[in-house]
């Protein structure tokens, strides 16, 4: 990838590394279904006036609908839901060491259904050594009762699964403008949700969440789903499907990052050695400052 495409990927962490800030707050007053919900409906509402602003369409055919809708599904609704579940089971620590398999996933998803997507040395390498960096990060408490939450580990590993056959699935999406992609997918997303969530939480039988909580949700919909989306999409459509799973390496750094500097969170040493051998991990996949160091290559540019 780029420089400028690197950069994207860490806006993009910034943004869904948020999204443990905004749910946090929220969770405790909105049943978890029902967040999920109103997240990529909020989202889809954000998202659309910018659809016709473009002067782009949505789909008039239901052949058309078909991609946007096994995105959702293996984007959103199946790693959605699996991680809402898996963490009534683990703990937020165990839950970001195992999202951090979802660029493994992807790579062996990619591998197994796509012909023509290496899987090299360099891109195993770098992302076993980010998974590494995640777990240190994180550090020895996540990993604490594992045999007491191999029912939360296997919703985790259902979800990272959705997620890599969502990079074999978004190649569908080539071609198609990001913000067409992310509309069509958050649409079909909020479409089997709602009904889902009014039929299970029934959330319209609850008081009004407080202030805090609606703001949270807001700003989880279109910071960290619609804004968050149009990025995805971006960076799968010009950088490939298995190079933009690599966020969920960066994520936990981001959203510890961001509660150091506006929760006043401790920043301990783990957090930073996790964030220096998860960012080696990225060097490696990345390629260009090994192959400088080695004499093959280019000195990288900004």
């Amino acid at each position: 990838m780029t420089n400028s495409q690197w950069l994207w990927l860490v806006l993009l962490s910034v943004l869904w590394g948020g999204s443990f800030f905004f749910v946090g707050v929220a969770v405790d007053e909105v049943p978890p279904l029902t967040l999920v919900a109103a997240r990529v409906a909020i989202a889809a509402l954000a998202i659309l006036p910018v659809v016709f602003a473009l002067g782009h369409r949505l789909p008039l055919t239901v052949a058309a609908w078909l991609p946007f809708a096994g995105m959702a599904l293996f984007n959103n609704i199946i790693p959605f839901t699996s991680i809402t579940l898996a963490q009534a089971h683990i703990t937020s620590g165990l839950a970001a060491v195992l999202n951090a398999t979802t660029p493994l996933m992807s790579v062996l998803m990619l591998r197994l259904f796509v012909a023509d997507e290496p899987l090299t040395a360099a891109k195993l390498g770098g992302i076993l050594l980010g998974i590494a960096g995640v777990a240190i990060l994180m550090g020895p408490d996540a990993l604490q009762g594992l045999d007491a939450q191999l029912a939360g580990m296997a919703l985790m590993l259902v979800a990272t699964g959705s997620y890599g056959l969502s990079a074999v699935w978004g190649r569908r999406l080539r071609g198609t403008p990001p913000v067409v992609s992310a509309a069509g997918q958050l649409i079909c997303s909020s479409a089997a949700l709602i009904p889902l969530a009014l039929l299970i939480e029934t959330p319209l039988s609850l008081g009004l969440p407080s202030e805090a909580s609606i703001a949270a949700i807001v700003g989880l919909g279109v910071l960290s789903t619609a804004i968050a989306y149009l990025i995805f999409f971006h960076i799968l459509s010009v950088s490939g499907p298995a190079n933009v799973m690599l966020v969920t390496l960066l994520v936990p750094v981001s959203a510890i990052a961001l509660g150091t500097l506006f929760l006043d969170e401790a920043l301990l040493t783990r957090h930073i050695v996790g964030a220096l051998v998860i960012g080696s991990g990225l060097l490696v996949i990345d390629g260009r400052l090994p192959a400088y160091l080695l004499g093959r290559g280019s000195r990288p540019t900004m």
